[in-house]
């Protein structure tokens, strides 16, 4: 018996990101509490933040045999709601170092979604012969919104992080139910690059390495907006818990308009062109939130930031996951496992920027 509704591939893909990243979405707005609660400095709050990264880069690493075994389907009902699940326990943690510890299981189920997800939406392009990855994304962007203002509106309704993550396992769970419950996985590309046995360690290649190389600035920023935009409104103009919730999701509602409409400028114009243009797009966004004024300005500058990080990875995805030298899902996971360093080093090094030079720094090194 089917349960869920019926929809095209293509709506299934866009709504396995939104509800991926709602689930994930919801802790980011909260930072600020948790920093109180860890009673630390930006600069070892940076470090305990690591752990999301390193689990999901362990979950990159190990994926494809994972996947093998268990199938697309059980992660995308099981694994996915495993995110706010682990998020709403690590929410307890009193100390960074469990905090960081806790945060570990919820970003190995990331990891392994990430490359899910990515694969899918692959997939459901051959399939119907356009492209979607960047529309996909945008979803991802749109289900971080959802997570953000649901999270901003709770802080400001007074609610605890406690309760709000709690909730958020509940609403996850009916949207996968609802959203996800019919989900059959695309048929396999059939090309020289087909999804055949996959190695245990997906190593970047040459080609691989180079789209990594073109994301770095881009995930860098991408790791500031959502971790210290928060921060940022309440140290720089002593915002409210509402209005620092806000600040993430100005950057990543703009960031989904963007990937919404993306696909159709990469169609008219060549990818490297969009990227160019987006990268300029990052550094006067960097710019302006790093001089601002005014807490109007900063938002415009989060705005700006999150349009100039939207498309960029995606189209690396896409384009590793096109590539014919091996399996798809392999390319997808080396280029999402070597990208996610930059988590591992943005967070610690922005956050130790900010303690020493001020929560403006973590921007203007952008």
């Amino acid at each position: 018996m089917q349960i869920g509704l019926n929809m095209p591939p293509q709506f299934r893909v866009y709504a396995a990101f939104g509800t991926y990243a709602f689930g994930l979405g919801n802790i980011f707005p909260r930072i600020p509490e948790i920093q109180r609660q860890l009673d630390v400095g930006e600069g070892l709050l940076g470090a305990s933040l690591i752990g999301l990264p390193v689990g999901t880069l362990v979950g990159l690493t190990v994926a494809a045999p994972i996947l093998a075994r268990i199938g697309f389907r059980a992660v995308l009902l099981w694994i996915n709601l495993a995110i706010p699940f682990f998020a709403a326990i690590a929410i307890h943690a009193m100390t960074p170092a469990l905090f960081f510890a806790l945060l570990l299981p919820m970003g190995f189920a990331t990891g392994l979604i990430e490359t899910v997800v990515n694969a899918e939406a692959d997939r459901v392009e051959h399939a119907i012969g356009r492209r979607i990855m960047n529309r996909a994304h945008a979803f991802w962007s749109f289900g971080f919104f959802a997570a953000a203002l649901f999270g901003a509106t709770m802080a400001g309704l007074g609610v605890s992080p406690q309760w709000q993550l709690i909730l958020a396992v509940f609403i996850t769970g009916a949207l996968i139910t609802l959203l996800l419950g019919g989900f059959t996985p695309a048929p396999k590309r059939q090309n020289a690059g087909s999804e055949a046995k996959a190695p245990l360690v997906a190593l970047p290649n040459t080609g691989i390495m180079i789209l990594v190389a073109v994301t770095l600035s881009a995930m860098l920023m991408e790791g500031a907006g959502l971790d210290w935009s928060a921060i940022y409104m309440r140290d720089s103009f002593d915002a409210t818990k509402l209005q620092g919730g806000l600040a993430v999701a100005a950057f990543v509602g703009a960031q989904a308009a963007t990937r919404f409409f993306a696909d159709h400028f990469v169609e008219r114009h060549s990818p490297a062109r969009v990227a160019r243009l987006l990268l300029v797009l990052v550094f006067v966004g960097c710019m302006t939130v790093s001089l601002s004024p005014w807490q109007l300005v900063a938002y415009a500058g989060l705005a700006l930031m999150g349009v100039g990080t939207s498309a960029i990875f995606p189209l690396a995805m896409s384009a590793a996951a096109q590539r014919h030298d091996r399996p798809a899902v392999v390319n997808i996971a080396a280029l999402a496992q070597t990208a996610f360093v930059t988590f591992l080093i943005g967070p610690p090094l922005l956050g130790f920027l900010a303690e020493a030079w001020g929560i403006r720094s973590v921007y203007a090194v952008g």
